[in-house]
């Protein structure tokens, strides 16, 4: 199910991923910058292949039953001016994005989903392409409430498609900082901190398109210059023990699994192994987010 409008979209940006794409790796190979590696490449190509290939599949149930049903019921009029209905659809779904995102990294069940997102070591602009894969299955429960504000929901599908797009643009390291644009927009400085596995770094910069989110609501962190903290860190806390192409998907799930498993657990613990931060443990064997920066401040990181 698509419409004319995202073909369109798609037309467009093919070329221009493909342009963009090659003048990075241009400049990489130019400044003997390591930026690229086959096998991350290729990893990054097979996520956004089985990412697509499900949203694909599930498209026409998000959005032809569940989506139309609730924009069926709304509670409001859809806006008449054309241009004010856009507007207030970018930023509406630009908002429920954060939170989708954020809850995506605060708890550890849809963690297991977002995590794929995270894993590559590099950060260039085909780790854009590298999605959650699962992610297709639930991300339309955070734009009911679009629906029922009265936007329909292929016009959520293509306005979330057209800031993916600044979303995927973001991956790279070629742009430091980007002016007056870094005080309201997502900009590259934004989100490498957002793929920083540095204590200082994680869980921070949410947002898709907007920065504002992150302003309002606690999760902004500045790229620090070398002289005020450590150099960026891109990948996990913890690098992943193989990284075959069932694992690259399912290690999370399968660590959770482990945990469950854990005896003489209680209901609490098992609950926090699940639906808690990622990295928690209930003796101290792993750490959340919040704890490695708390023994960062200390000079006490594992």
């Amino acid at each position: 199910m698509g419409t004319t409008r995202e073909q369109l979209l798609l037309f467009i940006t093919t070329p221009l991923y493909l342009i963009v794409i090659g003048l990075e790796l241009f400049l990489s190979k130019l400044r003997k910058q390591d930026t690229y590696s086959l096998k991350d490449t290729a990893q990054n190509i097979y996520f956004m292949l089985l990412n697509g290939g499900i949203d694909l599949a599930f498209r026409i149930i998000y959005i032809g039953f569940i989506l139309s049903y609730f924009y069926d019921h709304r509670l409001v009029e859809p806006i008449q001016n054309p241009w004010m209905y856009w507007i207030v659809l970018l930023i509406f779904e630009d908002f429920m994005y954060y939170w989708l995102h954020r809850v995506d990294h605060v708890c550890r069940l849809f963690w297991a989903t977002h995590v794929t997102h995270h894993s590559s070591p590099k950060f260039n602009l085909t780790v854009g392409f590298r999605s959650s894969v699962l992610e297709p299955l639930y991300r339309f429960v955070y734009f009911i409430p679009i629906a029922l504000l009265g936007f329909q929901p292929i016009d959520i599908a293509f306005i979330y498609a057209a800031t993916q797009t600044w979303g995927i643009l973001v991956h790279t390291e070629k742009i430091n900082k980007a002016g007056i644009l870094e005080y309201f927009l997502v900009t590259p400085s934004h989100h490498r901190v957002h793929h920083g596995s540095n204590p200082k770094y994680l869980d921070k910069n949410m947002g898709m398109f907007l920065i504002i989110w992150d302003k309002l609501f606690g999760t902004f962190q500045p790229e620090l210059p070398a002289e005020d903290y450590q150099p960026i860190k891109y990948g996990l806390t913890k690098p992943l023990e193989k990284e075959d192409a069932l694992y690259l998907v399912v290690h999370e799930w399968k660590s959770i699994g482990k945990d469950l498993r854990k005896k003489n657990l209680t209901f609490k613990q098992r609950w926090n192994y699940l639906f808690g931060p990622p990295g928690w443990s209930h003796d101290g064997s792993t750490f959340t987010s919040d704890e490695l920066r708390q023994m960062e401040k200390g000079n006490r990181l594992p």
